[in-house]
């Protein structure tokens, strides 16, 4: 890159990986029967560094989620729908603090996020979750940490349906998720969605007499020119000038006898796609439909900053596959973690909040005994919680932030 971020305290990323102390582990609790998922409290910066000290997760880690804080400076509070005999949390118990501002936040996140690379398998990606006060510079400090060819996109989602306050500006209804890759080559599971009657009929909006199919017509030449089968003439016409058939006249030719040629009326010839069999819409980069739930006057866990779990569960199906390591350093109310394990995914998720550990426990403890279906049938294994602490200190490092 010929541009970076420079600011007093950056550490190189050499400095970061030999520097950063490891944590030492301690085994609370496991909850169900066996299974690899780990649930950490405490600060996820030694963490980190131990994970990717150790062959079992360095290169190993498929997807990356983070919601990291967002620079708010704000202190957060949480009310939670257990029951009430099991835990209560309202609106004055506190959840975490978001104190970090400029430099500080951006090295904070930025060490992390060089940490987190090291742990990514060279096919893996990471999502990292943010508002419009500091996604742009961390989107500059993305490129340099993961390169600006691995960037995969920027997406825009809608967290609520609108906003009141309206002073001298328009309603803030967005937040962001840049998402990056480790290589050129990340795995990718193009999810879809299905189509509704109203959008079906717009890009399917003809009928096949004696069928009913719904389908579309669509060019049956490609960009540039083939001086092979695909550039000769078929039913006496030739290509348009640059451009060729997308497959050769004969196979042109079985497609029309099949009925799957559609001819215009000034006998202009296109392929019939049908709706019927098409996968679904793919996902564009803005999301309009994965409110939070407490942006839908919903409460599944009261944690304050708790995210979608659709959109989660569609960010871990399209990054990873069944029985890839998932991880989640910020994971708060354990949204992330239940998408992993619902649909088949082995996971990591690390807090130093109490409360975001406590209510995390009781999420995935409910997910494990209640009855539902997995995705991809695998077996219902259960978690082990541990709590870390620094070597250097040899006590729990203290965290400012979630």
């Amino acid at each position: 890159m010929d541009y970076q971020i420079t600011y007093k305290g950056k550490l190189s990323e050499k400095a970061i990986l030999k520097s950063t102390p490891q944590a030492i582990w301690e085994k609370k609790r496991t909850v169900g029967e066996g299974g690899d998922n780990m649930l950490v409290h405490g600060d996820n910066l030694p963490v980190l560094k131990s994970l990717s000290e150790q062959n079992s997760f360095r290169g190993k880690i498929r997807l990356v989620y983070i919601d990291p804080p967002y620079s708010t400076q704000r202190v957060f509070t949480g009310k939670s729908i257990w029951y009430r005999d099991d835990i209560e949390i309202d609106h004055n118990t506190h959840a975490y603090e978001d104190r970090l501002v400029g430099v500080e936040y951006l090295e904070f996140l930025r060490r992390r996020l060089v940490l987190l690379k090291e742990l990514l398998s060279k096919d893996g990606t990471i999502y990292i979750h943010l508002d419009d006060k500091m996604a742009f510079v961390v989107k500059v400090m993305m490129d340099e940490i993961f390169g600006e060819s691995n960037f995969r996109n920027w997406i825009t989602r809608r967290k609520c349906s609108s906003k009141n306050y309206t002073h001298k500006h328009f309603g803030n209804i967005a937040d962001y998720i840049l998402c990056y890759s480790k290589s050129n080559r990340p795995l990718w599971n193009q999810p879809f969605k299905e189509w509704d009657d109203d959008h079906a009929e717009i890009e399917y909006p003809r009928v096949e007499e004696g069928t009913g199919r719904r389908f579309k017509p669509v060019p049956i030449y490609a960009q540039g020119p083939r001086n092979g089968e695909t550039g000769k003439a078929w039913r006496g016409m030739m290509p348009p000038k640059g451009k060729h058939w997308f497959t050769s006249p004969a196979n042109l030719e079985k497609l029309d006898k099949e009925g799957r040629i559609y001819w215009s009326p000034n006998g202009n010839p296109r392929k019939k796609v049908y709706l019927d069999e098409s996968q679904g819409i793919s996902y564009p980069d803005i999301w309009l439909n994965f409110r939070d739930p407490h942006n839908q006057n919903v409460s599944i866990t009261g944690y304050p900053t708790e995210k979608n779990l659709d959109m989660l569960k569609m960010i871990v199906a399209a990054s990873s596959n069944e029985g890839d390591w998932v991880v989640d350093c910020f994971c708060g109310s354990g949204t992330t973690l239940e998408a992993a394990h619902s649909v088949g995914r082995k996971w990591i998720g690390i807090d130093s909040s109490s409360v975001a550990i406590d209510i995390s426990v009781r999420r995935l403890q409910k997910l494990l005994e209640r009855d539902y279906t997995p995705m991809f049938g695998h077996e219902r294994v259960g978690f082990s919680v541990f709590t870390a602490t620094a070597k250097e200190k040899g006590r729990m490092s203290e965290s400012r932030v979630k």
